[in-house]
């Protein structure tokens, strides 16, 4: 009888294999079309925006290094400075053999993917992004949408939302369900993981605002955009909950109302996880002020803060994708 490997070995395996093939390290050839790791870190210290992003994730690497715990706001800041890397060439930089200061490109490399090496290694959400970094397609659409999404996110320059829904609706028609459902779903036991999970969709961009609009004024934006009006009517549908069927849901097609669910992702009526700490979801919107409205209101939110169907294929999708229990295909 074969005992199986261990998963986290099993993921390093896939990363160092991945390293390899990308880097030339197996064969010793350089890809001259791509920066080298020293190259696209003097291009990334000229930025002072990135410059002080990689400085946040050098602390980061050296505290891993050196075995220390970081306290749960280190963690998060070390979380932010990854995103906030956007497509930045470090990112895609490669180092070979027989180059000059190979040491200190390896140590580039290390400093910016140094998640790989996190002690916190079962969580589930970073293994995700790890999962999908592994696979050229999902890596490239989710670098598209996290650089549109984070310019301008959360700074007086208010980021392109339109652009920040387009990037987010191609990573989640082009990739395949078991790379999205992974990142989107990924169970969490801590409230690092579930701030990782919650930022998924750049929701600084992507999801909240300064004010919460009226949910209704939400709704008449979602029936203006072609797009929308047809997910949403996708997600009614196959996300319809009845209180007497088992699952909570009319249709009992747990697939076709998560589908849905992410369907509704880079909409106006774009959802996400309330917090670090739950699975529960809701849109970016208030009904009070609602006037004689205010029924109809409470019905829009509560297709997403109060839905049983969807409530219970979250809880149930957390349990299926534990990676302990199976490996992603590759593109």
């Amino acid at each position: 009888q074969v005992t199986p490997e261990n998963p986290q070995v099993l993921l390093w395996r896939a990363a160092l294999n991945w390293f390899i093939s990308q880097s030339g390290l197996g064969s010793g050839i350089a890809l001259t079309q791509v920066h080298d790791c020293v190259v696209a870190e003097q291009l990334c210290l000229s930025d002072s925006t990135c410059n002080a992003t990689y400085r946040t994730l050098e602390n980061c690497a050296l505290a891993k290094t050196r075995l220390l715990s970081l306290d749960h706001d280190s963690r998060v800041r070390c979380l932010n400075a990854e995103l906030d890397l956007g497509n930045s060439s470090l990112l895609q930089c490669k180092c070979h053999r027989r180059m000059k200061r190979q040491e200190h490109c390896l140590r580039i490399f290390w400093t910016v993917h140094s998640s790989m090496t996190d002690g916190d290694a079962t969580n589930p959400c970073l293994k995700a992004t790890h999962v999908c970094n592994l696979s050229k397609k999902c890596f490239r659409l989710r670098t598209d949408y996290a650089s549109i999404c984070t310019k301008g996110a959360g700074s007086e320059d208010v980021c392109d939302r339109r652009k920040c829904h387009r990037g987010l609706r191609n990573f989640f028609e082009k990739v395949p369900e078991d790379f999205t459902k992974r990142i989107l779903f990924c169970p969490c036991q801590d409230e690092f993981c579930g701030e990782r999970r919650r930022k998924t969709i750049v929701p600084d961009c992507s999801f909240q605002s300064n004010t919460k609009p009226n949910c209704l004024w939400l709704l008449d934006s979602c029936l203006e955009d072609h797009i929308c009006k047809s997910r949403l009517a996708d997600f009614q549908q196959n996300c319809q909950p009845v209180d007497m069927s088992p699952d909570g849901c009319s249709l009992h097609n747990h697939a076709a109302c998560l589908q849905a669910y992410m369907g509704m992702i880079g909409t106006p009526m774009t959802p996400n996880f309330v917090s670090n700490s739950s699975v529960e979801v809701s849109l970016w919107c208030t009904c009070e002020n609602s006037g004689n409205q205010k029924e109809k209101c409470d019905q829009i939110l509560g297709m997403f803060e109060s839905n049983k169907c969807l409530g219970k294929h979250h809880h149930s999708q957390n349990r299926e994708y534990v990676f302990s229990k199976s490996r992603p295909h590759s593109l």
